[in-house]
Protein backbone atom coordinates (compact mmCIF):
# COMPACT_ATOMS: atom_id res chain seq x y z
CA UNK A 1 0.00 0.00 0.00
CA UNK A 2 1.07 3.74 -0.32
CA UNK A 3 -0.17 6.99 0.63
CA UNK A 4 -2.88 6.79 -1.83
CA UNK A 5 -4.28 3.80 0.13
CA UNK A 6 -8.16 4.31 0.98
CA UNK A 7 -10.07 3.58 3.80
CA UNK A 8 -13.75 2.00 2.92
CA UNK A 9 -16.56 3.11 3.87
CA UNK A 10 -18.43 1.18 6.64
CA UNK A 11 -22.04 1.22 6.98
CA UNK A 12 -24.20 -0.07 9.72
CA UNK A 13 -27.97 0.36 9.13
CA UNK A 14 -28.64 -0.65 12.36
CA UNK A 15 -31.12 0.46 14.89
CA UNK A 16 -28.89 2.21 17.52
CA UNK A 17 -28.85 3.87 20.71
CA UNK A 18 -26.22 4.17 23.57
CA UNK A 19 -29.50 5.33 24.92
CA UNK A 20 -32.00 5.65 22.35
CA UNK A 21 -32.55 6.07 18.33
CA UNK A 22 -31.90 4.95 15.07
CA UNK A 23 -28.71 6.23 13.19
CA UNK A 24 -26.18 4.64 10.71
CA UNK A 25 -22.42 5.63 10.76
CA UNK A 26 -19.80 5.51 8.56
CA UNK A 27 -16.31 5.84 8.14
CA UNK A 28 -14.08 6.85 4.90
CA UNK A 29 -11.56 9.25 3.63
CA UNK A 30 -8.05 8.01 1.34
CA UNK A 31 -5.00 7.94 3.43
CA UNK A 32 -3.15 11.16 2.69
CA UNK A 33 -6.47 12.58 0.92
CA UNK A 34 -8.73 15.36 2.10
CA UNK A 35 -10.98 15.08 5.58
CA UNK A 36 -14.50 15.16 4.02
CA UNK A 37 -16.60 14.45 7.19
CA UNK A 38 -19.89 12.85 6.74
CA UNK A 39 -22.77 14.64 8.89
CA UNK A 40 -24.98 12.05 11.23
CA UNK A 41 -27.32 12.36 14.60
CA UNK A 42 -25.02 12.67 17.07
CA UNK A 43 -25.77 11.51 20.76
CA UNK A 44 -24.94 12.51 24.17
CA UNK A 45 -25.26 11.35 28.21
CA UNK A 46 -25.02 12.22 31.66
CA UNK A 47 -22.48 10.68 34.12
CA UNK A 48 -23.22 7.95 36.42
CA UNK A 49 -24.79 5.14 34.47
CA UNK A 50 -24.89 6.90 31.14
CA UNK A 51 -21.51 8.09 30.86
CA UNK A 52 -20.47 10.70 28.47
CA UNK A 53 -21.65 10.23 25.37
CA UNK A 54 -24.66 8.12 25.62
CA UNK A 55 -27.44 8.77 23.45
CA UNK A 56 -30.25 10.74 24.92
CA UNK A 57 -34.26 10.26 23.77
CA UNK A 58 -34.30 10.93 19.89
CA UNK A 59 -30.42 11.26 19.53
CA UNK A 60 -27.96 8.51 17.91
CA UNK A 61 -24.80 7.48 19.83
CA UNK A 62 -22.26 9.77 20.39
CA UNK A 63 -19.32 10.81 18.23
CA UNK A 64 -20.84 10.11 14.99
CA UNK A 65 -20.83 13.96 13.69
CA UNK A 66 -19.14 17.25 13.28
CA UNK A 67 -21.71 19.06 14.36
CA UNK A 68 -24.68 18.81 16.69
CA UNK A 69 -27.09 21.44 18.16
CA UNK A 70 -25.07 24.48 15.89
CA UNK A 71 -22.06 23.46 17.78
CA UNK A 72 -19.17 22.29 15.52
CA UNK A 73 -15.73 20.65 16.16
CA UNK A 74 -13.16 22.61 13.88
CA UNK A 75 -9.77 21.12 13.61
CA UNK A 76 -6.95 23.27 12.59
CA UNK A 77 -5.32 20.62 10.39
CA UNK A 78 -6.83 17.23 9.64
CA UNK A 79 -3.59 15.80 8.29
CA UNK A 80 -0.94 15.05 11.18
CA UNK A 81 3.02 13.45 10.54
CA UNK A 82 2.59 9.89 11.63
CA UNK A 83 4.80 9.19 14.06
CA UNK A 84 6.13 13.32 14.84
CA UNK A 85 4.77 15.07 17.79
CA UNK A 86 2.35 17.53 16.60
CA UNK A 87 1.02 20.53 18.31
CA UNK A 88 -2.60 19.81 17.44
CA UNK A 89 -4.86 22.44 17.52
CA UNK A 90 -9.16 23.06 17.45
CA UNK A 91 -11.76 25.23 18.15
CA UNK A 92 -15.79 24.09 19.02
CA UNK A 93 -17.71 26.42 17.19
CA UNK A 94 -20.84 27.75 18.09
CA UNK A 95 -24.19 28.65 16.66
CA UNK A 96 -22.98 32.02 15.79
CA UNK A 97 -19.96 30.62 13.67
CA UNK A 98 -17.47 32.02 16.91
CA UNK A 99 -14.92 29.63 18.85
CA UNK A 100 -16.71 28.89 21.86
CA UNK A 101 -14.73 29.82 25.74
CA UNK A 102 -16.69 29.04 27.65
CA UNK A 103 -17.71 25.40 29.37
CA UNK A 104 -19.48 23.68 31.85
CA UNK A 105 -16.58 20.99 33.39
CA UNK A 106 -17.28 17.71 33.56
CA UNK A 107 -15.43 15.19 35.68
CA UNK A 108 -13.17 18.27 36.23
CA UNK A 109 -11.91 18.84 32.77
CA UNK A 110 -13.81 21.64 30.37
CA UNK A 111 -12.56 19.23 27.78
CA UNK A 112 -12.05 15.74 26.89
CA UNK A 113 -10.41 14.46 23.79
CA UNK A 114 -10.34 10.81 22.95
CA UNK A 115 -8.48 10.02 19.96
CA UNK A 116 -8.29 6.09 18.46
CA UNK A 117 -7.37 5.02 14.76
CA UNK A 118 -10.23 3.66 12.98
CA UNK A 119 -8.86 -0.43 13.44
CA UNK A 120 -9.68 0.57 17.14
CA UNK A 121 -5.92 0.77 17.96
CA UNK A 122 -4.13 3.74 19.18
CA UNK A 123 -6.57 4.63 22.08
CA UNK A 124 -5.27 8.19 23.93
CA UNK A 125 -7.38 10.06 26.41
CA UNK A 126 -6.12 13.58 26.45
CA UNK A 127 -6.88 17.08 28.44
CA UNK A 128 -5.75 19.80 25.86
CA UNK A 129 -4.95 23.13 27.29
CA UNK A 130 -7.21 26.53 25.96
CA UNK A 131 -5.10 29.16 24.67
CA UNK A 132 -7.02 31.84 24.50
CA UNK A 133 -9.83 32.91 22.16
CA UNK A 134 -11.49 29.38 22.47
CA UNK A 135 -8.64 27.83 20.78
CA UNK A 136 -7.55 24.28 22.22
CA UNK A 137 -3.66 22.65 22.07
CA UNK A 138 -2.59 19.42 22.86
CA UNK A 139 0.52 17.58 22.15
CA UNK A 140 0.07 14.68 20.17
CA UNK A 141 1.70 11.33 18.20
CA UNK A 142 -0.47 9.73 16.33
CA UNK A 143 1.49 6.05 16.26
CA UNK A 144 1.55 4.94 12.64
CA UNK A 145 -0.47 5.51 9.00
CA UNK A 146 -4.19 5.68 9.26
CA UNK A 147 -7.77 7.67 9.66
CA UNK A 148 -8.39 8.16 13.44
CA UNK A 149 -11.09 9.20 14.52
CA UNK A 150 -10.99 12.35 17.09
CA UNK A 151 -14.30 12.72 19.93
CA UNK A 152 -14.55 15.78 22.42
CA UNK A 153 -16.61 15.65 25.47
CA UNK A 154 -18.19 19.04 26.18
CA UNK A 155 -20.86 21.26 27.33
CA UNK A 156 -20.63 24.84 26.28
CA UNK A 157 -21.97 27.12 28.22
CA UNK A 158 -25.57 27.58 26.92
CA UNK A 159 -26.20 24.40 25.24
CA UNK A 160 -28.86 22.28 26.63
CA UNK A 161 -27.04 18.85 26.96
CA UNK A 162 -23.86 17.51 26.89
CA UNK A 163 -22.40 17.18 23.42
CA UNK A 164 -19.57 14.36 22.28
CA UNK A 165 -18.68 15.76 18.43
CA UNK A 166 -15.95 13.37 16.11
CA UNK A 167 -14.17 14.46 13.43
CA UNK A 168 -11.43 12.14 11.20
CA UNK A 169 -7.76 13.31 10.67
CA UNK A 170 -5.34 11.85 8.23
CA UNK A 171 -1.58 10.01 9.05
CA UNK A 172 -0.44 9.48 5.66
CA UNK A 173 1.52 6.55 4.80
CA UNK A 174 1.73 2.98 4.10
CA UNK A 175 -1.57 2.18 6.00
CA UNK A 176 -1.58 -1.08 7.22
CA UNK A 177 -4.58 -2.31 10.00
CA UNK A 178 -4.37 -3.92 13.35
CA UNK A 179 -6.61 -7.02 13.22
CA UNK A 180 -9.36 -6.52 16.12
CA UNK A 181 -7.79 -8.85 19.17
CA UNK A 182 -10.52 -11.75 19.87
CA UNK A 183 -12.17 -11.36 23.07
CA UNK A 184 -10.21 -12.71 26.15
CA UNK A 185 -11.46 -11.46 29.78
CA UNK A 186 -8.14 -10.65 31.39
CA UNK A 187 -5.78 -7.96 29.80
CA UNK A 188 -2.27 -7.03 31.26
CA UNK A 189 -0.72 -3.90 31.37
CA UNK A 190 2.28 -2.74 32.90
CA UNK A 191 2.41 -5.61 35.77
CA UNK A 192 -1.41 -5.24 36.21
CA UNK A 193 -4.27 -7.68 35.34
CA UNK A 194 -7.91 -6.49 34.97
CA UNK A 195 -10.41 -9.25 34.93
CA UNK A 196 -13.66 -8.07 33.22
CA UNK A 197 -16.61 -9.90 34.54
CA UNK A 198 -20.08 -9.02 32.53
CA UNK A 199 -20.63 -8.63 29.12
CA UNK A 200 -23.11 -6.62 26.41
CA UNK A 201 -26.33 -7.98 25.52
CA UNK A 202 -28.10 -5.67 22.67
CA UNK A 203 -30.62 -3.28 23.77
CA UNK A 204 -30.57 -4.06 27.43
CA UNK A 205 -28.59 -2.38 29.89
CA UNK A 206 -25.53 -4.71 31.46
CA UNK A 207 -23.30 -4.49 34.47
CA UNK A 208 -19.75 -4.95 33.80
CA UNK A 209 -17.23 -5.68 36.42
CA UNK A 210 -13.52 -4.82 35.78
CA UNK A 211 -10.96 -6.07 38.52
CA UNK A 212 -7.23 -4.82 39.13
CA UNK A 213 -5.05 -6.73 40.49
CA UNK A 214 -0.84 -6.71 40.60
CA UNK A 215 1.40 -9.53 41.24
CA UNK A 216 -1.47 -12.02 42.26
CA UNK A 217 -2.92 -9.47 44.67
CA UNK A 218 -6.51 -6.98 44.56
CA UNK A 219 -5.62 -4.06 44.42
CA UNK A 220 -7.42 -2.25 46.96
CA UNK A 221 -6.13 1.36 46.80
CA UNK A 222 -6.91 2.78 43.56
CA UNK A 223 -6.28 6.44 43.29
CA UNK A 224 -9.28 9.09 41.87
CA UNK A 225 -8.90 9.96 38.49
CA UNK A 226 -10.71 12.75 36.92
CA UNK A 227 -13.12 12.42 40.25
CA UNK A 228 -13.92 8.48 39.59
CA UNK A 229 -11.63 5.41 40.31
CA UNK A 230 -12.27 4.33 36.70
CA UNK A 231 -13.24 5.68 33.32
CA UNK A 232 -14.81 3.61 30.38
CA UNK A 233 -14.99 4.39 26.68
CA UNK A 234 -16.85 1.74 24.23
CA UNK A 235 -16.28 1.66 20.39
CA UNK A 236 -18.41 -0.38 18.13
CA UNK A 237 -16.29 -1.60 15.15
CA UNK A 238 -17.19 -0.15 11.91
CA UNK A 239 -18.45 3.42 12.72
CA UNK A 240 -16.94 4.02 15.92
CA UNK A 241 -20.44 4.82 17.64
CA UNK A 242 -18.40 6.38 21.10
CA UNK A 243 -19.74 5.73 25.03
CA UNK A 244 -18.06 7.11 28.03
CA UNK A 245 -19.24 5.31 31.02
CA UNK A 246 -18.64 6.48 34.61
CA UNK A 247 -18.95 3.70 37.42
CA UNK A 248 -21.09 3.97 40.20
CA UNK A 249 -20.28 5.97 43.38
CA UNK A 250 -17.45 7.91 43.18
CA UNK A 251 -14.64 8.59 45.76
CA UNK A 252 -15.39 9.98 49.32
CA UNK A 253 -19.05 9.26 49.11
CA UNK A 254 -18.92 6.94 52.25
CA UNK A 255 -20.05 3.95 50.18
CA UNK A 256 -17.56 3.67 46.86
CA UNK A 257 -14.50 1.41 47.79
CA UNK A 258 -11.66 2.25 45.63
CA UNK A 259 -10.94 -1.13 44.30
CA UNK A 260 -10.06 -3.47 43.30
CA UNK A 261 -13.75 -4.25 41.53
CA UNK A 262 -14.99 -1.20 39.64
CA UNK A 263 -18.76 -1.71 37.99
CA UNK A 264 -20.40 0.06 35.24
CA UNK A 265 -23.20 -0.25 33.37
CA UNK A 266 -23.81 0.51 29.61
CA UNK A 267 -26.35 -0.69 26.45
CA UNK A 268 -25.40 -2.03 23.50
CA UNK A 269 -26.75 -0.35 20.92
CA UNK A 270 -26.42 -3.36 18.53
CA UNK A 271 -24.89 -6.93 18.21
CA UNK A 272 -20.94 -6.89 17.16
CA UNK A 273 -18.05 -6.13 18.17
CA UNK A 274 -16.85 -3.83 20.77
CA UNK A 275 -13.62 -2.50 21.83
CA UNK A 276 -13.96 -1.24 26.20
CA UNK A 277 -10.96 0.68 27.22
CA UNK A 278 -10.72 1.35 30.88
CA UNK A 279 -8.50 4.19 32.35
CA UNK A 280 -7.33 4.11 35.98
CA UNK A 281 -4.98 5.25 37.83
CA UNK A 282 -2.96 3.63 40.99
CA UNK A 283 0.65 4.23 41.94
CA UNK A 284 0.65 7.99 40.26
CA UNK A 285 -0.06 6.60 37.10
CA UNK A 286 -2.77 6.35 34.86
CA UNK A 287 -2.91 3.00 32.72
CA UNK A 288 -5.34 1.68 30.35
CA UNK A 289 -6.68 -1.84 29.83
CA UNK A 290 -8.62 -2.73 26.62
CA UNK A 291 -10.66 -5.49 25.95
CA UNK A 292 -12.88 -6.82 22.90
CA UNK A 293 -16.47 -7.51 23.79
CA UNK A 294 -19.20 -9.08 21.64
CA UNK A 295 -22.41 -8.46 21.81
CA UNK A 296 -25.14 -10.65 20.26
CA UNK A 297 -24.62 -13.55 17.97
CA UNK A 298 -22.27 -11.59 15.31
CA UNK A 299 -19.23 -13.24 14.57
CA UNK A 300 -16.08 -11.12 15.45
CA UNK A 301 -14.28 -10.24 11.54
CA UNK A 302 -10.16 -10.34 11.36
CA UNK A 303 -10.58 -7.11 9.88
CA UNK A 304 -12.87 -4.91 8.06
CA UNK A 305 -13.36 -5.17 4.36
CA UNK A 306 -11.48 -2.21 2.37
CA UNK A 307 -13.79 -0.54 -0.12
CA UNK A 308 -12.61 2.01 -3.11
CA UNK A 309 -15.55 4.24 -1.99
CA UNK A 310 -14.85 7.83 -1.02
CA UNK A 311 -16.46 9.60 2.01
CA UNK A 312 -20.29 10.73 1.79
CA UNK A 313 -21.47 14.05 3.14
CA UNK A 314 -25.05 14.10 3.92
Amino acid sequence: MNSATKVGVYALGLAVVFGGAAGVGKAAGPIGGTAEMASHEGGTGGHGTGGHGGAAAGHAPGGLQVSEDGYTLTPRTTIVTPGEKTDFRFTINGPDGKPVTGFTPLHGKRLHLIVAQRDLSGFQHLHPTEIGGGVWTVPIELPKPGVYRFFTDVQPDGAARQLTLGTDVFAPGDMRRTPLPQPERVAKVDGYEVRLTGGLTPGKSTELTLTVSKDGKPVTDLQPYLEAYGHLVALRQGDLAYLHVHPDGEPGDGETKPGPGITFFAEAPSAGAYRLYLDFKHGGEVRTAEFTVQAGDAGVPAEEPAHDDQPHTH
